[in-house]
């Protein structure tokens, strides 16, 4: 390991990896280092990053799998580990926006599509996952969340209630794993970016008014490294602070 490359020789899983902020913290790990699996649906796009990586002077491994397909994700962590035996990075980008509607009138299929996606894939790869993060001398768990997991607005209910989940379930996962192992899980709210989802909650938003998955990239690849130490806690990236959760009564 060396200054220039402070992750190298890591292996890092990065789910939503061929575009927005999946594919720049995918740049970004590689570019420290980190071999990246890259997950996603799209393997024309997954191919682009792989040849921007390898430009780069990086490696990857590219697996193009729907989220929604929780028996390839089972399969995906035997693959990992009877390649490397362990995974030193998880970050869980992967997500949907889903319907902008009221609760009332959310379709049942969409919600459960939302739910899916943003909740249940995430289970299921830390299911997978797990013993290989255990592995790992410092195995190091991102999620990305969203503002709306606590400032709920009208409307987003099917995605802000899926965050929330989100969120909850990472913070057991990070109680669960702090006193027995070297893993440590942050979640991240990126907050608004210039993205293809975000452009899709507010069409008539000036883009170029946002931050780019660029400038995150860097913070939250911060979070995966080896010397990060907190866990349980939410990197806030539109006021660059880590926040804590009110403490259980």
């Amino acid at each position: 390991m060396s200054d220039a490359l402070p992750l190298a020789g890591r292996v890092a899983l990065v789910t939503g990896a061929s575009r927005g902020i999946g594919r720049a913290v995918a740049l970004e790990l590689a570019g420290r280092g980190a071999h990246v699996v890259a997950l996603a649906r799209t393997q024309g796009a997954l191919e682009e990053l792989d040849d921007a990586i390898r430009a780069a002077g990086g490696e990857a491994t590219l697996v193009p799998a729907d989220i929604k397909d929780f028996e390839a994700l089972d399969r995906l962590g035997a693959a990992l580990h009877e390649r490397w035996g362990r995974l030193d990075i998880f970050v869980a980008n992967a997500g949907i926006l889903g319907p902008l509607t009221p609760i009332s009138h959310c379709d049942p299929d969409k919600w459960e599509q939302v739910f899916a996606i943003n909740v249940t894939a995430n289970q299921r790869l830390l299911r997978s996952l797990d013993m290989l993060l255990k592995a790992s001398d410092a195995g190091r768990v991102v999620a990305l969340s969203s503002g709306v997991a606590q400032k709920v607005r009208a409307y987003w209910g099917p995605y802000a209630a899926s965050k929330a989940a989100l969120e909850a379930m990472v913070r057991a996962y990070a109680a669960e794993t702090e006193n027995i192992s070297a893993v440590r899980a942050m979640l991240v709210n990126p907050g608004p970016l210039r993205t293809k989802m975000r452009a899709n909650a507010m069409p008539g938003e000036d883009p170029n008014t946002l931050k780019t998955p660029e400038d995150l990239a860097p913070k939250l690849v911060a979070l995966c490294a080896p010397d990060w130490t907190e866990t349980g806690k939410l990197y806030d990236f539109p006021t660059d602070r880590v926040l804590s959760y009110q403490p259980p009564a």
